[in-house]
């Protein structure tokens, strides 16, 4: 109830494709999407059985009208996550993985409640600011962001597996008052990132994730519906 993933349409570019409120992500096909008006959240195309999730719409809305450089976003309340949300703190560089994100962790440290108002949205997009990748939000959970689905959808699970693996480091520390955190220095953080960040090689990075799982869920199945998607341009 409470993920979401949005996409901005390829030729509207104030409308975004987004997953129907109370579809579990495992069982969802490309016939479930709904097409919304970001200006103003009417449902102009895409399947009609489910409404909408209010709450991801004010987030992702706003992001959208925001930043023209994002198509994609992503949001959902993992437990890690969850869990490194509530020191409203960025991640160190504890690995050559998550340099990925290298000075663009973004930090969201209030919390406004369940996001119901527009408001809360417009703060979220403004703690994402104009050049980070992703986002902490304090108590709440993570977003990211991409120009295509494969970057923002491959970049939330890094940043999801950096809050897990910043948890464990924690916890070890603290167990063990002998053990040194080593965070990967700026420079060379800065140059992983450069090396391997950019949007297209994140998109690559995203293929094989993608592969496993159209092949998991057999022959046309996540594809279901696609053909019958369509905007109602005369609303």
């Amino acid at each position: 109830m409470s993920g979401h993933i949005s996409v901005r349409d390829p030729e509207f570019e104030d409308y975004i494709w987004m997953n129907p409120l109370g579809k579990h992500f495992g069982l969802m096909t490309a016939g479930d999407l709904i097409c919304l008006d970001i200006k103003t959240g009417k449902i102009v195309g895409g399947n009609r059985t489910r409404p909408a999730n209010s709450a991801g719409f004010l987030i992702h809305s706003e992001i959208h009208k925001a930043r023209p450089d994002v198509h994609a976003v992503c949001h959902a309340h993992t437990n890690a996550g969850r869990a490194w949300s509530s020191f409203a703190t960025g991640i160190d560089m504890l690995n050559q993985d998550i340099c990925y994100l290298y000075n663009s962790v973004a930090v969201y440290a209030e919390y406004g409640g369940i996001v119901f108002a527009e408001e809360e949205g417009k703060n979220i997009a403004k703690a994402l600011g104009a050049n980070n990748k992703t986002a902490i939000l304090l108590n709440h959970g993570l977003i990211s962001t991409g120009a295509t689905v494969d970057e923002a959808g491959f970049l939330f699970g890094l940043l999801d597996r950096g809050c897990a693996i910043q948890l464990q480091v924690e916890a070890a520390m603290a167990g063990n008052p002998s053990l040194k955190k080593h965070v990967v220095s700026d420079e060379e953080a800065a140059y992983n990132f450069k090396m391997a960040s950019e949007k297209n090689a994140l998109y690559a990075e995203a293929q094989p994730d993608l592969d496993y799982e159209f092949a998991m869920a057999g022959e046309g199945v996540i594809e279901k519906g696609v053909e019958s998607q369509s905007i109602d341009h005369g609303l």
